[in-house]
């Protein structure tokens, strides 16, 4: 048996964006200052340093934009869950999210296809973690 995986620790300033995610919704910052979405959550905007961060709702969608397919255990708690196929998707909103991607296999992957988010909820906990599949149906 292997031990559990590790879970955010969600911080005041991170609270909403992981309350959201326990709704199945995606809510990241977004700055007027700077026209643009941000992410990861911080309390002022990247380059205007304005304390202008308003908390909105994006639909998720995104390209893929880089990956690893993972075959030996990234540590101890992945040791039965492998290949692990990290990647970072490029939200269309504009901001990139390190995530991994579930419900299909390594030889699907391409950089550039469409990804759709997959919100799973971490049995016995008050977690839901954010993956990415394959784009279906559009």
């Amino acid at each position: 048996m292997t031990e559990p995986r590790p879970l955010p620790e969600p911080t005041p300033v991170s609270q909403p964006f992981w309350d959201a995610l326990r709704e199945h919704r995606i809510r990241i910052q977004y700055s007027p200052s700077s026209d643009s979405y941000v992410f990861y959550p911080r309390t002022l905007a990247p380059g205007t340093l304005a304390d202008d961060l308003e908390w909105r709702d994006i639909d998720g969608a995104g390209t893929l934009y880089t990956y690893t397919v993972a075959r030996r255990p990234t540590g101890p708690p992945w040791a039965e869950h492998l290949p692990q196929l990290l990647a970072v998707v490029q939200w269309d909103a504009g901001p990139r999210i390190s995530t991994e991607l579930v419900d299909m296999e390594p030889e699907e992957i391409r950089i550039g296809m469409r990804v759709s988010p997959v919100f799973h909820d971490v049995p016995g906990q008050p977690m839901t973690l954010l993956y990415y599949t394959k784009e279906t149906g559009k």
